[in-house]
């Protein structure tokens, strides 16, 4: 009985079965298996990126972006995260880039000019350009004398405390401001590295139409806009706390349920 089941029972083949025909080898090519182990083959490119250990000042920043999430922002700091649109950015540089403070060649050129003049005793025909204003100390004399017509604030100046307190001046004093990504985009402007604000105090009369219309959309878009001052930002946990605190509140949820149940029985 044993023998017989350990022999078995050949099955007849299926009659519509394809014969598989063996690949013939090209003595050309022969496969040659590499082998990864010790000392065998060069090992393949992997991806280690999650083992790298990155620089500390890409740990910090990770750590810093990562906490900003976690921790709950106050009003007056999560409204830098409230930035204009990209278009609503390219229209106001494209006009503040029109009002460019002049270089230093350029101004020294300008002010030899008008001494040659003065010299020679003719009238002095150059006068002082229009440009943006910049620096924080003179945007807050301009915005609380009340000569600003329109502010712009970088969203990313650190520490953040150093112009936190300005668009609530700016409110106050019925200035139009705005907050833009980008302090080097700003420094781009007026040749430096970096600027946290600009102000134009004054522009031409060809542009004073898109000043208007800047200014009354800024106005409706910050200074009048309640909720700005409202909003708290932050307080957004990782995906494994999100999950946990789901399954406390679905127990929780179904222990209520249980409770009325037996309290209606």
């Amino acid at each position: 009985m044993g023998k017989a089941a350990k022999g078995g029972k050949k099955l007849p083949s299926a009659p519509l079965a394809e014969k598989r025909k063996a690949a013939k080898k090209n003595p050309l090519f022969e496969k040659a298996p590499r082998n990864f182990r010790l000392g065998g083959d060069i090992q393949p490119k992997r991806d280690l990126t999650r083992f790298v250990k990155w620089p500390k000042y890409v740990r910090l920043q990770r750590m810093k972006r990562v906490m900003l999430m976690r921790l709950k922002v106050p009003p007056a700091i999560n409204q830098f995260n409230m930035a204009i649109d990209k278009n609503q950015a390219s229209s106001v540089l494209r006009l503040c880039k029109k009002y460019q403070p002049e270089t230093k060649e350029a101004k020294k050129a300008r002010l030899m000019e008008m001494a040659q003049q003065k010299k020679d005793g003719q009238e002095v025909k150059s006068k002082k350009p229009q440009v943006v204003k910049y620096g924080l100390n003179h945007v807050t004399t301009l915005v609380e004398n009340k000569q600003a017509k329109l502010v712009v604030i970088a969203h990313d100046v650190d520490p953040i405390e150093l112009v936190c307190w300005l668009p609530a001046l700016c409110r106050k004093k019925d200035v139009p401001y705005c907050i833009i990504k980008g302090k080097s985009r700003l420094g781009q402007l007026v040749h430096k590295k970096a600027v946290s604000c600009v102000a134009l105090t004054a522009v031409s009369k060809e542009d004073q139409k898109e000043l208007e219309t800047l200014s009354t959309n800024f106005k409706a878009q910050f200074n009048d806009n309640a909720e700005v001052r409202r909003r708290w930002g932050g307080g957004i946990m990782g995906i494994k706390s999100q999950h946990v605190t789901a399954r406390r509140e679905k127990a929780i949820q179904i222990e209520q349920a249980k409770k009325l149940g037996l309290q209606i029985a």
